[in-house]
């Protein structure tokens, strides 16, 4: 399933300006009362990032996302419903809330991810980072849930392949939860090469290994669950091992990682062990595979919910998708090797490097 690689659009490695960070006020407007994914985790972050001189990173406003960006994902049934159940505070489920404030933040932060996609692949800027809220990978083409109103993942990719010259997306989800939205949008598409680590069984309930997408998506999707106490030998083991070569192969012309900080030891609402530093190592990593393919890197937030452990952990993944460079290697587990083994019968390179 190997995917030849054409010229890189936008001119990527001519880029020469810093890397970009997307941020807008309405993330705060978004109200959920005490529930875990609240105003708070933007504050953490942004009061980290000022403290490091945000690293370096352009800071940049996130505009609203346009109608068509989100119908080229969504029925106009689902925008609708997002914003009436907005203005009348009314939640989709106990784990979606909304507030008057909701769409607005939801337009900012499923515009973010397209602007910044809009910036990369022009060859404006070599990485980024948007920081918005609501998180998006769980939700599906016309239903919210798990904490998301939009896909915004998916709305950037799907954005990318059709209005910026792109012809594959390599999506990495690695929010703890399986970022099942995503999965189901594109499962049959061989446009987006869809890839999640994640607990497993867990919260929702998707996800397993065997589930590799279906019709001429059949192998474009690729799961990893791991269990409950994994860390970096299982996490890093996968992308060195089985995400980084599948990559290669599929050859991807951008790189959008849904980026969920929840698989860190000290959240509350999962059971990993990543340290802060493991996602340095996963930013460093992804930066680096994307300089070897000759394309962009984008990150967007997706959960966790310690907000120190968050806010130091998205400085360090922005650290690291900044500088790229080498990672040490990790010897693959059984786990890895396991998964390695499915993932290879759709792409060889996989093989070749377990």
């Amino acid at each position: 399933m190997s995917r030849r690689r054409g010229a890189r659009i936008g001119g990527y490695r001519n880029a020469i300006t810093a890397p970009l960070l997307f941020r807008h006020p309405s993330s705060l407007g978004h109200d959920t009362g005490g529930h875990p994914e609240r105003p708070e985790r933007i504050l953490a972050i942004e009061a980290e990032l000022a403290r490091r001189d945000w690293l370096g990173y352009e800071v940049r406003e996130a505009p609203a996302a346009e109608e068509g960006q989100l119908l080229a994902v969504h029925p106009s049934e689902h925008v609708t419903a997002v914003r009436e159940h907005s203005e009348r505070g009314r939640p989709f489920d106990l784990d979606t809330p909304v507030s008057p404030g909701s769409f607005k933040a939801a337009l900012h932060a499923a515009g973010g991810p397209c602007r910044l996609v809009e910036e990369l692949l022009s060859g404006r800027a070599p990485t980024g980072f948007s920081a918005l809220r609501p998180p998006g990978h769980h939700a599906g083409s016309k239903r919210a849930m798990g904490f998301c109103l939009f896909a915004n993942v998916s709305i950037a990719a799907r954005h990318a392949l059709d209005s910026l010259g792109a012809e594959r997306v390599l999506v990495l989800d690695w929010d703890v939860h399986h970022g099942n939205g995503t999965n189901a949008i594109f499962r049959s598409s061989p446009e987006v090469l869809f890839v999640s680590i994640h607990q497993w069984p867990f919260y929702p309930g998707t996800g397993a290994l065997s589930d590799a997408g279906s019709g001429v998506g059949e192998g474009f999707t690729i799961n990893l669950p791991v269990p409950a106490g994994s860390g970096e030998a299982e996490w890093l083991g996968l992308l060195e091992h089985v995400v980084e070569p599948a990559a290669r192969d599929f050859a991807p012309d951008l790189v959008l990682v849904s980026a969920g900080f929840d698989a860190h030891r000290r959240d509350p609402l999962a059971d990993c062990m990543l340290d802060t530093q493991s996602f340095g190592h996963m930013g460093r990593r992804v930066r680096s595979l994307g300089d070897e393919l000759g394309v962009p890197v984008a990150a967007v937030l997706e959960g966790g919910y310690e907000v120190n452990a968050l806010a130091e952990s998205v400085a360090a993944t922005m650290e690291g998708l900044a500088e790229g460079g080498d990672v040490p290697s990790v010897d693959p587990v059984a786990l890895v090797a396991a998964a390695a083994e499915q993932v290879a019968r759709y792409w060889p390179g996989v093989r070749a490097r377990d």
